[in-house]
């Protein structure tokens, strides 16, 4: 790898480490938070919801701002939208704020996120290209994951200890200031190179354009569309899983308030994130087509949730979390790196945050309905079911690989 490639990845690591950290201090928590502040399991979910709703809604405006005014500009604005809503949930949670207004601060929170997504991959893969990287793609994704991992296992068990050493609401006042400190480091480190931002062009005329070019690229190639159409079956069943995860194994622990076991929860699912990510150069030399490693890795995440749900132990809970988790993000960097071989420059942030809103809508779904059926039957049941819902997007990852992209093969030199 050439200097200014390395230059570029150790800023797309150091972004991805303070970002993950910054966010990861309430994940271990958040549902617990939500709780605490007097909202019923079906609100709770449905505040999270009303998050992944404000995805689907921002993302392709966020994408567009990224693809005309910068990835920069993008990421800088997701670091500061998430600093304004993370201080307003905090405040909702002082005064016990009503369901709608958690709604619509979750709905923001969306939006900060949308910002992030889309915009710091297209800036790698464009950078990256334009420093001429000879490199495998899969192992800077993974780089990435790995950081993240790290990240995501300091800030959530970090998070679980400070509330239970303080309250529930520090943890979110710290990520206020690591957020602050993220836009800061950003405005410094970050360059778009390799992109070319259109200062003149009006931006509701340009997202018509980049919109239809978007959709050209995304769900009219059908080796793109399928892929994105699985995606809402796994992730919509994913981020609920991993929220679900806090409430369920205090249940199975037995102590309602062992919040540090609600942040052991997060940080188990990073340490596997970890594992996957440093597995992904392994998994690439198992299989010779990226489809057949997504469905190999979704039907084994099926399996995992299926034994959560089944076994109601808190050590085989613990089992189940590590191999669904180790799965999830084994597989990602592969996901990442398949897309992004079909996406010209030019309309890269936009179809990849294309990708991101039909994942959403998943969310938007499961996130609800999941956590009625936890108030009405039990948690145990909703894994049961996700594990069904997960296994809907084989046919999906089917169907793209008789495409036969030539993105599909793995290449075995790079």
């Amino acid at each position: 790898m050439n200097q200014k490639s390395q230059k570029v990845v150790r800023t797309y690591v150091l972004l991805t480490l303070l970002n993950t950290l910054s966010s990861s201090l309430i994940w271990g928590i958040n549902t617990l938070f939500l709780l605490d502040a007097g909202l019923t399991n079906a609100q709770a979910f449905t505040a999270n919801a009303f998050f992944t709703l404000g995805m689907v809604l921002f993302e392709i405006p966020t994408g567009v701002v990224a693809d005309l005014r910068g990835r920069k500009l993008s990421f800088m604005l997701g670091a500061f939208t998430l600093f304004v809503t993370t201080l307003l949930y905090y405040l909702l949670w002082q005064i016990e704020g009503a369901f709608w207004m958690w709604a619509s601060v979750s709905a923001l929170l969306g939006l900060g996120f949308t910002f992030f997504s889309g915009a710091m991959e297209a800036w790698l893969v464009d950078a990256l290209n334009y420093t001429k990287f000879k490199g495998s793609m899969e192992s800077v994704f993974a780089k990435g994951q790995v950081t993240a991992g790290i990240a995501m296992l300091s800030g959530s068990v970090a998070g679980g200890i400070i509330a239970q050493a303080t309250n529930l609401g520090v943890p979110f006042i710290l990520r206020g200031i690591l957020l602050l400190t993220t836009f800061v480091v950003a405005y410094f480190v970050m360059h778009d190179i390799g992109f070319k931002a259109d200062t003149k062009t009006k931006a509701t005329k340009h997202m018509k354009k980049i919109l239809s070019a978007s959709i050209d690229h995304g769900l009219k190639k059908p080796s793109v569309r399928w892929v994105m159409l699985a995606a809402p079956f796994s992730a919509g069943v994913g981020v609920f899983a991993f929220y679900a995860l806090q409430p369920y194994l205090l249940e199975l622990y037995g102590d309602q308030e062992a919040y540090s076991i609600a942040g052991l929860a997060a940080a188990i699912v990073a340490g596997a994130q970890i594992g996957g990510g440093l597995l992904v150069n392994q998994i690439r030399k198992l299989f010779t087509s990226r489809t057949t490693a997504l469905m190999s890795g979704a039907l084994v995440s099926a399996g995992a949730l299926l034994l959560f749900g089944l076994l109601s132990n808190f050590y085989v809970a613990l089992f189940a979390i590590v191999i669904w988790a180790m799965m999830f993000s084994a597989v990602g960097p592969i996901r990442q790196t398949y897309l992004n071989k079909q996406i010209p420059s030019e309309q890269r942030a936009t179809v990849l945050s294309f990708d991101s809103l039909i994942a959403s809508t998943g969310g938007v779904v499961s996130q609800p309905v999941l956590g009625r059926v936890a108030d009405v039957y039990s948690y145990s049941t909703t894994y049961v079911i996700s594990a069904g819902v997960q296994l809907v997007a084989l046919p999906f990852m089917y169907a793209a690989k008789r495409t036969n992209s030539p993105a599909d093969p793995i290449e075995k030199t790079d």
